[in-house]
């Protein structure tokens, strides 16, 4: 048995959602332990016109490299061979045509949610690591709440126990701020926030 079902804490909750169409990071079957980190290093991806549309990992930006897609904008300086050339290690790549964006391309993830919340719990403003934080439907899904943008938000173990399958008001709680739906400045905060340690992603997100 889970030792949080042991300990009276809710488990966190399944999304169960389909990946987004610009998430192009490696599928997640194979062990962390399998994967030099170099490759899944996070990478800047900007359509033709320099507008920044996502984050990928370098495996992935490599591979659109290599087909001709994109081209690299900004390199690392890591380098990764093959049997037969060097590669420098991308940090931004562009695409070489033009790609129309859908309004929401972010995928709705346990992930995303943490990160626009900047991995504080809504209720107790308490910054925590990932692994200390669920995910909290504000208007529960027993009474018609979904699984959304602006229903999700960062959740500490014991906010979420004390909480249960009631709204916020009813059990005493408050809101640090109303979850966001997601938006262009929803986008930006999160490349932002996954890319804060690199410098040459600052001229293309305008911080």
């Amino acid at each position: 048995m889970d030792n949080r079902l042991k300990n009276g804490l809710r488990p966190r909750p399944r999304l169960n959602l389909p990946p987004s169409p610009l998430d192009g990071s490696a599928p997640k079957s194979a062990s962390p332990a399998s994967r030099p980190s170099v490759m899944q290093a996070p990478v800047l991806v900007l359509n033709a016109t320099f507008e920044p549309i996502n984050v990928t990992a370098v495996r992935r930006a490599l591979v659109l490299m290599l087909k001709g897609v994109a081209q690299a904008e900004e390199s690392n300086a890591s380098v990764v061979h093959s049997s037969s050339r060097s590669v420098s290690v991308p940090s931004v790549i562009r695409l070489l045509t033009y790609r129309h964006i859908p309004q929401q391309s972010r995928a709705l993830s346990r992930k995303n949610i943490l990160l626009r919340d900047r991995n504080t719990c809504q209720f107790c403003a308490r910054a925590l690591p990932a692994s200390e934080l669920t995910l909290d439907h504000v208007m529960p899904r027993s009474r018609g709440g979904h699984s959304s943008w602006e229903n999700l938000v960062a959740c500490c173990y014991e906010c979420n126990n004390r909480k249960g399958d009631r709204t916020p008001e009813e059990a005493g709680l408050k809101l640090a701020r109303r979850p966001r739906p997601f938006t262009l400045h929803t986008s930006r905060q999160l490349m932002r926030l996954i890319g804060h340690k690199d410098e040459k992603w600052r001229k293309y997100l305008f911080y």
